[in-house]
Parts: C-alpha cells; sequence; structure tokens
C-alpha cells in the first residue's frame, strides 16, 4: 500500500495540460496570469504631488522667506501650471502634476492662509519633501505582475493602471462531482428512515469555488449499467471528475470496475492513512484526471484538502500553499503504523505559537464534528506516540 508521500508524489506528476484563454479584466480576479504585464509608462508618469498644501521653491524658504503670496492652484487631472514668480507659491492638490519653478510642498497642516498669503508655521522644512518623483516605483518597460502569478484585487489595479482591459489566463477546469448510492437523497428531499441527504459533493463545490473553480453536481444510484453510461457521458464533458462514494470493498461499490472499463488508468487505490484509506486516482490517455473518495464526510473532506486542491492548484499554475504547522495540545497515541489524520481546532496563542488541540470524534462519519475542526494535523506512520508541544502539518480546510 502506498504511503500519502508517495500517492502525493504520484498525483502531481499526472497534472492537467490546460489551454489559455483571454478574458477580461472584469472577470480576471483568481485566475493565473500566462502572460507578463509591463508598465507602460513611467510610475508615477510625471512627478507627483503627495500632499494638499502649497509649491515652493526652496530656495526663497532657505533665504529666510516665510509668507508667499498665492499666485493660483494646481489641481489633480489639470496640465502643468508654472510657478513665474520664486518669491509666491501654488496652492497644490494631492496627485497633481508638480509646477514647473516648484520644488517643495508645504501641508495645509503646516501653513495658515489669509488675505491672499500663505505664512509657513514650521521650521523644518526639507527641499524636495511630499514630491512623488516621477518613475521612482517602476520605469516604463518593467514588468508589473509576472506570468504564474494570481491575479489578486491589487493585481488587477495595477493591469488596469497600464490600459490592459483583458488578460490571457489559465483556462479552468471542467470538474463534474458525482455522488454514488441509492442511501442518498437531495438536499431538498425528505429522507427515509434508510435515506439521508446528499452533502459531500456541496462541501467539494464550496472548497473548488475558493480556486474560482465551478463544478457541476451529478447523482449516479448504485447501478453498474447506469454507473458506467453516465461516468462515460461526464467523462466525454469535462477534464476532471470527483466521486465521492463507491470506491470501498462493498457489494455495491462498482466504481473502481467501471472506471477500468471507460478506459481510466488506475495510479493507486488505496492509501496507508487514516481516514480515506480507500481513495482511487487514475487518468485517461486523453488527459482527463479521476478521483474517487471515500463517501464517509470525514474522508472525503480530508482526501480533498490533502490531495484534490493540491493537485487542481498545480493544473492551474498557482504555487504550493505554504505548510503550516501547530504544536499539540495534548500527547496522542495513534498504534496502527499508517499517517493518521487527526481533526484539530487551532488556536493562536499570544507568544506566536499555534496549538492544535485534538478533535477525535466518532470516526470517518462524524460529519458534525467537521464543524468544530479548522484542519487536520498530519501524524506520520513511523510513530506512535505524539508528545505535548510536538509540531506536525496542519492541512487546514
Amino acid at each position: 500500500m502506498l504511503s500519502v508521500a508517495e500517492a502525493f508524489t504520484i498525483t502531481q506528476e499526472h497534472l492537467l495540460q490546460l489551454p489559455t484563454e483571454t478574458v477580461h479584466l472584469t472577470e480576471a480576479t483568481g485566475r493565473v496570469l500566462q502572460e507578463s504585464i509591463q508598465a507602460d509608462r513611467d510610475f508615477p508618469p510625471f512627478n507627483r504631488i503627495a500632499m494638499d498644501g502649497i509649491g515652493i521653491q526652496f530656495a526663497t524658504y532657505a533665504a529666510g522667506q516665510r509668507t508667499f503670496p498665492v499666485l493660483g492652484r494646481q489641481f489633480a487631472g489639470q496640465p502643468q501650471q508654472t510657478l513665474a514668480d520664486p518669491t509666491a507659491c501654488l496652492e497644490v492638490m494631492t496627485g497633481a502634476m508638480l509646477p514647473a519653478g516648484v520644488d517643495t510642498i508645504i501641508r495645509y497642516e503646516d501653513v495658515t492662509i489669509a488675505d491672499g498669503k500663505a505664512t509657513i508655521t514650521i521650521s523644518d522644512v526639507e527641499q524636495g519633501q511630499h514630491i512623488h518623483r516621477q518613475s521612482v516605483d517602476r520605469k516604463a518597460g518593467d514588468q508589473l505582475v509576472a506570468a504564474g502569478s494570481l491575479l489578486t484585487p491589487s493585481a488587477i489595479a495595477v493591469a488596469a493602471s497600464v490600459g490592459q482591459a483583458s488578460v490571457i489566463v489559465t483556462k479552468q477546469p471542467r470538474v463534474a462531482l458525482i455522488s454514488t448510492g441509492d442511501e442518498l437523497v437531495d438536499i431538498d428531499e425528505a429522507p427515509l428512515p434508510y435515506q439521508i441527504r446528499r452533502s459531500n459533493t456541496y462541501m467539494l463545490r464550496a472548497a473548488l469555488q475558493s480556486l474560482g473553480i465551478t463544478a457541476s453536481l451529478n447523482h449516479i444510484v448504485d447501478d453498474e449499467a447506469i454507473l458506467e453510461t453516465r461516468l462515460t457521458e461526464l467523462l466525454a464533458e469535462n477534464d476532471v471528475l470527483i466521486l465521492s462514494g463507491g470506491v470501498s470493498a462493498g457489494k455495491a461499490d462498482f466504481v473502481p470496475d467501471v472506471l477500468a472499463k471507460i478506459g481510466v488508468q488506475k495510479h493507486f487505490h488505496q492509501i496507508a492513512q487514516r481516514p480515506g484509506k480507500p481513495i482511487w486516482f487514475g487518468t485517461t490517455s486523453t488527459n482527463q484526471t479521476v478521483f474517487a473518495l471515500p463517501g464517509n464526510p470525514v474522508s472525503t473532506v480530508l482526501c480533498a484538502y490533502r490531495y484534490v486542491i493540491p493537485y487542481l492548484r498545480a493544473s492551474i499554475g498557482l504555487p504550493s500553499e505554504l505548510p503550516r504547522y501547530a504544536q499539540l495540545a495534548k500527547a496522542i497515541t495513534f498504534k496502527p503504523t499508517i499517517t493518521y489524520f487527526l481533526p484539530v481546532r487551532l488556536i493562536s496563542l499570544p507568544a506566536g505559537r499555534m496549538v492544535a488541540e485534538p478533535l477525535p470524534g466518532s470516526g470517518s462519519a462524524d460529519f458534525a464534528n467537521l464543524l468544530d475542526a479548522d484542519g487536520f494535523m498530519e501524524l506520520p506512520a513511523d510513530q506512535s506516540e505524539f508528545a505535548q508541544g510536538e509540531a506536525f502539518r496542519v492541512w487546514s480546510k
């Protein structure tokens, strides 16, 4: 049976090969950029006023003058004005061009203006203060956003500032989420005493939305022929199938055999871990991927965040999330020589430590326990005793 690390490596060796597409900037938030964005001109493009106030020539101030006649105003969005008289001043506004003949800005808070004259009330004026100099941030032609970057709101603002109305991004994968099982009914149905409502695919869909991926919801009953027909159809329409249920060793668990029948090559089935041992992963010759996750809710959530989400992140070009570690709040014993994913509640302490409070629950079907958990602590297979204060990686949900 594969280890967690071996299984994860296999998934990362079979990433999707997604094309690019051009989208309008208003639709690009959260997408992965596949071109670089350069400055179309200097940043800022001119010497820019950084404070509302008055503009003077410093040499006059240095010579001892403190009161300056106000000859006009320079507003943002106006052509550059000129201070022709070095013994006078102009009122200037934040964002405006620095007037010709002005080399120093004094804030309104540091002057009094009366009878058409401005008097400086402070004694620590520095030449060139409160001026945002042309090209100090970036020069024309400089790279502002690199290919492979996530288009965050800040990156969107930068693209807009250089007039890039559309951008080339990685095309989002087409994903189908599939629940299986006769015991499941949809959320708007009243379950019979032997039935439960579908929830795993709704969880998976919400998790994928964090990557900007929209997924379809599907359900297939426990009928091998129907399963084969529907999975064939869904495989033809999607890049990724994520199944929940039907993957263990029960008499109605048809998923592994059906996937083999329709041409999905199995790369692994079962990992030495708890929960989520029966997870199945495979690909097709036409670059499609199938994850078949155990149907128990805790197993589904764990496998989604340990394998599926990292796989999709890498496929669309996002870097791996930085590892997050926490210290156990109390000692734990786990005897089988397999990796144990312990549900935990994370507590941030004032000293900067992150502590993980174990939430053992009642097994992989304990759906309600997930509400209290912030994630899963990955306890390695080569230990059975885990001491209070030991630090291990946590996979957040």
